[in-house]
């Protein structure tokens, strides 16, 4: 067995998804290994990452519009608000996601369906780079 293990950094436009799908790839197409288990961390506790649909824009735009729906920006209902009125929706929206996916490796890919993608999901307003650490076991 063998492991491998890196950094991407994502740059954001502020609140929604970015498909990373492509770099993921590369970087275990890097590693030279041809099967194993990938396991991808987001560094941050206002953003997430998601395995989603990447055919249809829609369903990103759907899926951010739901969770601003459930998580709001409102003043009178959060006592955090340290980065300001954003903060705390966007800790709520990671809790409801996750920050870690585990993708298995088969003839050197990521093994994803035809219309999944992994995406950073950006829970802030304003632009940011995110780390996401990446660790490949296999052989």
């Amino acid at each position: 067995m063998r492991q491998a293990s890196g950094m991407l950094r994502i740059e954001t436009r502020g609140a929604g998804l970015v498909e990373f799908t492509d770099e993921v790839a590369a970087w275990v197409a890097a590693q030279g290994m041809r099967e194993g288990l990938l396991t991808l961390f987001c560094r941050h506790t206002s953003a997430s990452l998601l395995i989603q649909e990447n055919a249809a824009p829609a369903v990103q735009r759907d899926i951010a519009a739901f969770f601003a729906a459930i998580a709001p920006e409102d003043a009178a209902r959060y006592e955090h608000d340290d980065e300001g009125p954003d903060d705390m929706p966007a800790h709520l929206r990671t809790a409801l996601t996750t920050v870690q996916l585990s993708i298995p490796v088969a003839d050197g890919r990521p093994v994803l369906g035809t219309w999944q993608g992994v995406y950073l999901f950006e829970h802030r307003r304003r632009p940011h780079r995110r780390e996401v650490a990446l660790h490949l076991i296999g052989a």
